[in-house]
């Protein structure tokens, strides 16, 4: 493992009290993460194809795979977030999910036919470890009442989209068009460079992210970040590191142990609805358990929190069709023209779409937070999340609509399919990045990484829906014609548009309520 920088130079207060709209430390994130995002996504957006047109599973099947396998990735995140916050720390933790998803591409570079669940396997752990935890970072840059919060958020997951547009248009296209095992292992040399690019900025971190036993002096300024009152310092330092050493090495072997079960459990769906059944009430037990080491406002305030993730589980099971059924509907029904001039892959533009529209609007909207909150009128968040769910009903429908837009080949206009994804976005930045940046202002400073890892989770639940949506749509139409497909696949994305209708409405006008609940938190 890495030696991890200790230096407590600069100090936290001297980072949260930085000059200007973003602090420089989050550019250095934004990077590292930026790369990582390209690996992620860029074997996201080649998953459900691949299985269809290499491994020959039938549609049904590949939707229930590429659920699950996504399920995983994100229910890692929280068991990755715990560890983080009572043995690794941020730092290690990030570093040592880098070093299984770059083992993890090798892997499927190697025989993406032979080994695919095994390069799976690790790619699953190492996303758990890697994801919340720069996340959380992000979040300890800010003071809690710092309005420039949500900005940073949105600025940090625009550059979450670069890497995913680049990855996700660059890796399907080589894969379909030269060498699947090129396409792999370009994911595996881009998280290289995340992982280079975090090791060499780490400095400039400060306090953030050192292991919890290294970090405890720092502890009366990390958790002001928060609102808590911070703890006594422990009487022995030293006696804390060694006590966590072999928990360390522990969670290392751990990590490792585990890959064959997650191999087995991707690959047999019923082990992971068995898993979702499972995971969800022993996290909300173990939540509850926690709760009770803290007062009235924050247990409100978790449990405000929890709302959000609820809510955001329904979103993501919606969203989430875009890396399998979604997919699917690209290949087979959506023609390769671009405003009628360019020739593009349907795939690709399903795979970057999003991320193209979150990098043109994602500081557009954040700066729109920063005006909105000088003049005392910004949404609070769980408007933002209700607004999040209209945008979503809007685009569903107009991908509804594509059916209209459709010769009788049942190839639609790659145009509206796109229009569509422009409204999906405007709902996703009202709230992903209000969502993450939520979990940190909600949480207390013990728990932000649990909690960061529960928003995931959610996202994991909302992963697994989608699997089982994308293959209830595509159920027996294996041997349709194209305009069979078409009729087929936009008949479940308008039921999805009502759905998601309602939830906004539910949202919105539970905010009142919910706003008591977070106590001040906007």
């Amino acid at each position: 493992m890495a030696e991890i920088e200790t230096s407590h130079n600069p100090t936290l207060e001297e980072i949260q009290n930085f000059k200007g709209r973003y602090p420089k430390q989050l550019w250095y994130l934004f990077f590292s993460e930026m790369w990582e995002r390209f690996c992620f996504y860029g074997m996201r957006g080649m998953l459900t194809y691949f299985m269809v047109t290499e491994l020959l599973m039938n549609e049904e099947n590949a939707n229930l795979q590429y659920g699950a396998t996504q399920a995983f990735v994100y229910a890692f995140t929280f068991i990755g977030g715990l560890f983080a916050d009572k043995i690794l720390g941020f730092r290690r933790s990030l570093f040592w999910g880098g070093i299984l998803m770059i083992v993890g591409s090798a892997i499927l570079a190697i025989d993406p036919h032979e080994f695919f669940f095994l390069g799976i396997g690790f790619t699953v752990v190492g996303t758990g470890f890697f994801k919340p935890n720069i996340s959380t970072m992000v979040g300890t840059l800010y003071k809690a009442t710092d309005p420039r919060r949500d900005a940073g958020f949105s600025l940090f997951y625009s550059g979450i989209n670069i890497g995913a547009l680049i990855g996700g248009y660059a890796c399907i296209t080589i894969g379909k068009e030269y060498s699947w095992h090129l396409a792999f292992g370009l994911a595996g040399i881009v998280m290289t460079i995340s992982l280079l690019t975090f090791l060499f900025t780490q400095k400039s971190m400060g306090p953030i992210g050192l292991p919890p036993s290294d970090n405890s002096l720092v502890k009366p300024i990390l958790t002001e970040s928060v609102g808590q009152t911070a703890p006594t310092a422990p009487a022995s330092i030293t006696e804390k590191v060694k006590t966590k050493a072999w928990h360390s090495y522990a969670v290392y072997i751990g990590s490792l142990a585990i890959i064959p079960v997650i191999m087995i459990m991707v690959a047999k769906t019923e082990y992971t609805d068995w898993f979702m059944y499972t995971i969800g009430p022993v996290t909300l037990l173990y939540l509850f358990y926690e709760m009770r080491n803290y007062d009235k406002a924050e247990r409100n305030k978790l449990f405000a929190a929890l709302f959000l993730i609820i809510f955001s589980i329904f979103f993501f099971a919606f969203f989430e069709q875009s890396g399998g059924s979604l997919s699917l509907f690209a290949a087979y029904n959506l023609d390769n023209k671009l405003l009628g001039t360019f020739t593009v892959d349907p795939n690709g533009v399903n795979n970057a779409a999003n991320s193209l529209f979150v990098i043109i609007f994602a500081p557009l909207l954040g700066l729109l937070w920063v005006s909105m909150n000088k003049k005392n009128r910004e949404p609070n968040t769980i408007v933002k999340f209700g607004l999040g769910f209209l945008f979503l009903a809007g685009a569903f429908y107009i991908f509804y609509t594509c059916r209209f837009f459709a010769g009788s080949n049942g190839i639609a206009s790659l145009d509206v399919f796109t229009i569509a994804y422009l409204v999906i976005t405007l709902g996703e930045l009202c709230l992903s990045p209000i969502g993450l940046s939520a979990m940190t202002k909600l949480a207390p400073a013990k728990l932000q990484g649990m909690m960061m890892g529960m928003w995931f989770l959610a996202s994991a639940y909302g992963q697994y829906v989608a699997g089982l949506i994308g293959a209830g749509i595509s159920q027996g139409n294996e041997n349709d014609s194209p305009y069979q497909k078409l009729l087929t696949y936009t008949d479940g994305y308008k039921q999805l548009a009502v759905y998601a209708l309602i939830a906004g409405i539910i949202m919105i006008a539970a905010s009142p309520f919910i706003k008591r609940l977070m106590s001040g938190v906007k």
